[in-house]
């Protein structure tokens, strides 16, 4: 048997899989089953993963379970082919201590697509701002030519990069880019090197705009905003056959129509 992840396909989680397996050369060595998150969960999934509804899950060949996409990315590390890991204890400890800040940096990017107070926005910002500083600095004592930590794309960079990606919806809802200042030069480089990877091309900003439109209301993991019948999150129509949101997250919601939902 194949082992299989269950994943939803535009998921920053499950990109990250995909990206070390492309690493590897071994996209094949693994089964993607998608799971429809704006429908119940299979009851058969939820006896594998003991009642828990968080994706992406790894089943393997044995059968057997394991959950968390850092747990699973470290699995399938060390499980195929030749380590994407550093192999020098010291250089492996450096990449853990820059995955180490991916959880802080993951909450405030979805904290502010999410937020529904413009009064609030400033404070996003400045939260987001500090933790990018964050990862400057750490480049820039540990790696400071670059553009990625060691020589070459590597496992903290299959963690960051579909952050990277997925904030993108950032860019589009909130107006945000990172300042033109020195203290955000360092982190520029290596989020554009990770972005520009050929390993890391899985999705596209369309497809995040479009599927996370929810998220910009405030309605995450397949929820529906007031008013509406059919999440931002479903299948079809395909997202290439909608029109792009609304920008502005602030003001009136798009209806199901006027996303090409229905």
């Amino acid at each position: 048997m194949t082992p299989v992840i269950h994943h939803i396909p535009v998921c920053p989680f499950s990109q990250r899989l995909e990206i070390l397996l492309a690493l590897k050369g071994l996209s094949d060595a693994v089964r993607f089953r998608v799971v429809d998150i704006t429908r119940p969960r299979d009851p058969e999934l939820l006896r594998k993963t003991r009642g828990t509804t968080a994706l992406p899950v790894l089943e393997t060949a044995e059968g057997r379970v394991l959950k968390e996409s850092l747990v699973i990315l470290r699995y399938l590390d060390e499980q195929l082919g030749a380590p994407v890991r550093r192999s020098d204890p010291f250089e492996h400890a450096v990449e853990s201590m820059l995955i180490a800040q991916e959880g802080p940096f993951t909450a405030a990017g979805y904290r502010m697509v999410m937020n529904q107070d413009p009064d609030a926005r400033p404070a996003h910002v400045d939260k987001l701002n500090g933790l990018y500083r964050q990862l400057d600095d750490f480049l820039q004592h540990h790696a400071p030519e670059g553009p990625f930590l060691f020589d070459r794309f590597g496992l903290a960079e299959a963690v960051f990069t579909p952050l990277f990606m997925r904030f993108r919806f950032l860019d589009y809802y909130e107006g945000y880019a990172l300042p033109e200042e020195p203290d955000y030069a360092r982190v520029r480089r290596w989020r554009d090197a990770c972005l520009a990877h050929p390993a890391a091309q899985q999705v596209s900003e369309e497809e995040i705009v479009k599927l996370y439109y929810d998220y910009a209301l405030g309605a995450g993991n397949g929820a529906l905003p007031e008013g509406r019948r059919v999440s931002s999150f479903a299948f079809t129509p395909h997202w290439r056959d909608r029109p792009w949101p609304p920008r502005d997250k602030y003001g009136p919601p798009a209806s199901d129509a006027a996303l090409g939902l229905v």
